[in-house]
């Protein structure tokens, strides 16, 4: 099945009032050519973006926060992307932050349809707020819930036509879990290749779990 289309094409998928994952670590792993469709050819609003840093100044991510087309965040640092930052002081509730690791399990859960965990990190800080705590031995937890998205967004270095993709080295970092964590998956790809030429041993992302393919055309 050949899953390559346009990035206008596939942006489409995103509606008002989805929750969107979008992979990246900063500019390593970003997938700019999709934020920049989301920009410019989309019109979806009242978004909620789920992002370990949601951008920097550069990033498409940041334009689309200045048409005010994002209503929430969850996240782990946001100190690049100051409208983020402004986001939290205006309205406390619209962000949430998380330490990095507890994010990403929240979303490897939400793939892995585990329903909530229980994690040290934060016990005695602001993070348990709210939360459940139990004690497991002589160790309090918090109990943190999985964490899904409507689309995913990702990018990969290499990827073939039935969607299988390669991340290379730490390009990995949210996207390999972010696209198991969605119902509709798209990833571009600096580099598409017919079916059959990736090898197998490389690939990241199985293309079961990518629903839509975007020749990568913007690089920050």
């Amino acid at each position: 099945m050949n899953k390559v289309t346009t990035a206008k094409d596939a942006i489409a998928k995103i509606k008002d009032g989805d929750t969107v994952l979008v992979g990246g670590f900063l500019q390593a792993g970003c997938p700019e050519t999709l934020l920049k469709a989301l920009y410019e050819q989309s019109t979806a609003t009242n978004l909620t973006v789920v992002s370990n840093d949601t951008g920097t100044k550069q990033s498409h991510m940041m334009k689309v926060m200045e048409q005010g087309r994002v209503s929430k965040v969850h996240a782990t640092y946001i100190g690049a992307n100051p409208l983020t930052g402004q986001m939290l002081i205006d309205d406390p509730d619209s962000v949430t932050l998380y330490p990095q690791g507890t994010l990403a399990e929240k979303i490897r859960c939400g793939g892995a349809g585990i329903a909530a965990f229980y994690t040290p990190v934060g016990v005695g800080t602001v993070v348990e707020e709210g939360k459940e705590k139990r004690r497991f031995g002589d160790q309090e937890y918090l109990m943190e819930t999985a964490l899904r998205g409507n689309v995913a967004l990702v990018k990969a270095t290499v990827a073939d036509k039935a969607g299988n993709c390669f991340l290379r080295g730490s390009t990995k970092n949210f996207g390999a879990i972010m696209a198991r964590a969605a119902d509709f998956v798209i990833a571009e790809a600096q580099k598409i290749v017919e079916v059959g030429e990736l090898d197998p041993e490389l690939v990241t992302i199985p293309g079961i779990f990518i629903d839509a393919l975007v020749q990568t055309e913007v690089e920050v």
